[in-house]
């Protein structure tokens, strides 16, 4: 979780995305990684006294930090995340796959009774919980096969990052000084278990359901892992029986500039505007909520409610969190997303989506720093450069936006 993963979290609520089992595609341009196995070595010696300052035991820094590898694929992995680097169309092709909602559905069966007492004492749906284990580990099967110390230490060294991953690093040093975990595997953020915790994210929210006397996200068995990741949303404040959100349909001549997370109305404004369900009903009122285009205005929209809010405590990027609410919703039986998408269109690359960023805040239009991350700052600064220059203010950080900016 960024919780997970944090976040990003998730995973996940620190700002890293999460490491699903929508595996990355092969990866390119690791040459071009700055860093060195002497390098990280050095940093390593930089680091211990940090370290132990923190609480880590000098026996255990020595033992486990030893032989750490550099691994510049995980840099590369970090820089190029499938929620970010892909159209939202094409991670939810993966993301919510008729396999992955089968699945889904036999996990839940197999698992129902574990699920449902769950549910009653988190107050978090048990298709929640699920989709989360679905997206994060595909129902276990795949928990990532990556040293998470390596994995640590080399994003910490980096550097992009340094701070977060080195306090991360410290939180996982911590873990297997208690010795919570034999074979500590994971992503290539560190995340790890079924649910794909970060280390900090197990230090303050996994439980022990089953009641062995251990918080064991990391073993065959599920019931903790499930458990502490509802802990995790009702920490940020999940409130069962409300969507995360609805697919709408929006009225000719609609003020696209109302289409943020940061414009919140009553529904019976948004209804008012001529905002219906994508079937032409009235809308549900589960209290204020925001209309959000992740694809644009030629794509899906949605009505979303506090609880989207949440999901972006796991992980930040809107593709995540529409893909935890669609296959929550399919795992529930409700019906999958019905609009079209601009397939039409391409995703930015890294360069591209950084290049955009620069550009946006050079002309006056601030967006949260050059990372490549199309997150809600980045969103709001499209939104503010398409309305001055007369386009559809969408928020879609799109080829046409970036040609404009050229």
């Amino acid at each position: 979780m960024r919780a997970v993963a944090g976040l990003i979290g998730v995973f996940m609520a620190l700002g890293v995305a999460q490491a699903q089992t929508i595996l990355p595609d092969p990866v390119a341009g690791v040459e071009d990684v700055m860093g060195s196995q002497a390098g990280l070595d050095a940093w390593v010696r930089d680091f211990r006294p940090r370290a132990l300052e923190a609480g880590v035991p000098a026996a255990t820094f020595d033992a486990a930090m030893r032989g750490v590898e550099f691994n510049p694929k995980v840099v590369e992995r970090d820089r190029n995340q499938n929620e970010f680097a892909k159209t939202i169309w094409d991670y939810l092709d993966t993301a919510v796959s008729e396999d992955r909602v089968a699945l889904g559905l036999k996990a839940i069966e197999k698992n129902r009774a574990l699920l449902e007492r769950i549910e009653a004492e988190f107050g978090v749906e048990k298709e929640v919980v699920a989709a989360v284990w679905g997206l994060e580990s595909a129902y276990g099967t795949y928990r990532g096969d990556l040293p998470v110390l390596g994995s640590l230490a080399t994003l910490a060294y980096e550097g992009r990052r340094g701070a977060f991953f080195e306090a991360e690093l410290i939180a996982a040093l911590k873990i297997v000084a208690g010795g919570h975990v034999e074979r500590f595997t994971g992503s290539w953020a560190g995340a790890s278990g079924h649910t794909q915790f970060m280390p900090s994210s197990w230090e303050r929210f996994a439980v022990d359901f089953d009641g062995d006397g251990k918080r064991n996200l990391w073993g065959d068995d599920p019931t903790d892992a499930l458990a502490s990741t509802a802990n995790y949303l009702r920490h940020w404040g999940w409130t069962k029986g409300q969507p995360w959100g609805i697919e709408v349909r929006l009225p000719e001549g609609f003020d696209h500039d109302q289409t943020t997370e940061r414009v919140v109305k009553p529904v019976a404004e948004w209804q008012a505007m001529g905002v219906r369900t994508v079937f032409g009903a009235d809308l549900p009122d589960h209290g204020p909520g925001s209309i959000l285009l992740p694809g644009g205005h030629r794509g899906a929209a949605f009505l979303i409610w506090p609880n989207f809010q949440v999901i972006e405590h796991y992980n930040t990027a809107d593709a995540y969190v529409v893909a935890i609410g669609s296959l929550s919703d399919r795992l529930a039986g409700r019906p999958a997303i019905q609009s079209g998408w601009p397939r039409e269109l391409r995703a930015l690359t890294l360069e591209e989506r950084m290049e955009l960023q620069d550009r946006l805040g050079r002309a006056g239009f601030d967006p949260g720093g050059v990372d490549g991350r199309m997150g809600p700052k980045t969103v709001a600064a499209v939104k503010a450069f398409q309305k001055a220059r007369g386009m559809v203010p969408d928020g879609y950080p799109s080829l046409e936006v970036l040609e404009a900016l050229r």
